[in-house]
Formats: C-alpha cells, structure tokens, sequence
C-alpha cells in the first residue's frame, strides 16, 4: 500500500504535521468507520468518517466522528439549506477521484463546501482517512479546518 496519496500531498504541501496509520481494511464491515477505530485501537470519536452529501442538491463534504450519525437537519442548516441527503456513492467516487471507504476530503477532485462537527474540534488530533481504504491520518482538527476551508458545525443526530 502506498503511502502517498494525494491526501497525503495535500497535507504535505501545506507543511502541516502529520503522521500516517495503516490497517487491514475489511469491504464486508458494517460500519467502514467503526472498523477503521478498532483496528487503529482509537475512541471512535476521534476517527472521523467522511461523508459526501447534498443540500437543496449541491455536493458538500461532511467529517463526523466514526459511531456518530450525521443529522440531514443540522446538516442542511450548516449550509444555509433547506433539505440534505447522503450522495450515492457512484456520484461521490466520480466527485472525489476516491474510491467510497477511502474517500478523504484532502485532496478530492473537485473542492466542494466542508463542515465538520464542532465536538471534533476540541480532540488533541483526529483520524481522517487518507485517501486510500487502509490510510488514515493523524492530525490537529483545527489544522483540518484550515486546509479544507471548512466550518465546525453541529452536525449529529
């Protein structure tokens, strides 16, 4: 597995610290996020899963912690809308160039509005994946907000 993704350039790029994980990604598990938290031996809410949406139909990216729920209420109100749903993952993977289960929201093809639960914003660091199934990465939340220009929001259910 390389280590170097366009995530991981992204993150580079922007000269912020860093570390990358590894492990065994299982396509069978029935929450991807929960999965990747055991295998890391980390609290599920610092490994936060990342979500392709839409609200009032336009994409938006959506990092919340791995054995949270995101709320399309809360969700749609953080983007000023009226109505949310989850994308259908061929239109995320086309989105993103990621595959679903290794979609990050670093380095996507197309840039689209981020938020992330504001509870992840008082972590010391959080998981992110990486751009890869089997990749995350280790870093300050507010780091990520910078990077990806985003908002912390209240965003679960």
């Amino acid at each position: 597995m390389s280590k170097t993704t366009r995530a991981t350039q992204v993150l580079t790029e922007a000269k912020v610290a860093f570390t990358v994980r590894t492990y065994d990604y299982d396509p069978n598990a029935e929450r991807v996020g929960m999965q990747a938290a055991e295998a890391l031996g980390e609290e599920p809410h610092r490994v936060l899963k990342t979500l392709m949406a839409e609200v009032d139909g336009k994409p938006v990216c959506v990092l919340v912690p791995s054995d949270r729920a995101v709320s399309m209420k809360k969700l749609a109100g953080a983007f000023g809308g009226k109505s949310a749903a989850m994308m259908k993952p061929a239109d995320a993977e086309r989105l993103t160039g990621y595959h679903v289960g290794g979609i990050s929201p670093f380095g996507q093809k197309k840039t689209v509005p981020t938020a992330i639960e504001a509870q992840a914003m008082t972590e010391a660091y959080v998981y992110i994946n990486g751009g890869q199934r089997g990749l995350q990465v280790r870093l300050n939340p507010q780091d990520a907000l910078t990077i990806l220009k985003a908002k912390a929001a209240p965003l679960i259910a």
